[in-house]
C-alpha cells in the first residue's frame, strides 16, 4: 500500500511539472497595445527595442504593461527606471527598453 502511494505521488508531481511546462509559453505573450518610440507606433510590442544614440528618445507606453529602461543599448547593464501604461518619457542616449 506505501509503495502505491509513493508511486501516485511522483506520478502527481510529474504531471504537475507537465502542466506548468506545457502552460509557461503561453504567458510570454506580447503587450497589448501601442508603444510609441520617437513617435513611431509599434502595435502589441514584445522585447527589447534601442533608444536614440545621440539624442533622448520620446517613449509613450500606451499597453497594458510596464516597460523597463535599461542603461545599454541591448537590454543590458542595468535596469534605471520604467515606463507605466499611458507614461511619456524622455530617457537619456544610448539606453534601451524592455517590454513584455
Amino acid at each position: 500500500m506505501r509503495k502505491t502511494r509513493g508511486a501516485a505521488r511522483v506520478l502527481g508531481a510529474c504531471t504537475a511539472a507537465l502542466a506548468l511546462a506545457l502552460a509557461a509559453p503561453g504567458s510570454a505573450q506580447a503587450a497589448a497595445g501601442v508603444l510609441f518610440i520617437d513617435r513611431g507606433a509599434i502595435h502589441d510590442p514584445s522585447g527589447c527595442y534601442p533608444l536614440g544614440d545621440f539624442v533622448p528618445s520620446e517613449v509613450g507606453n500606451f499597453t497594458n504593461e510596464t516597460a523597463a529602461l535599461w542603461l545599454g543599448p541591448s537590454c543590458d547593464g542595468r535596469v534605471t527606471g520604467f515606463v507605466l501604461p499611458g507614461q511619456v518619457v524622455h530617457p537619456a542616449p544610448g539606453m534601451s527598453l524592455f517590454i513584455q
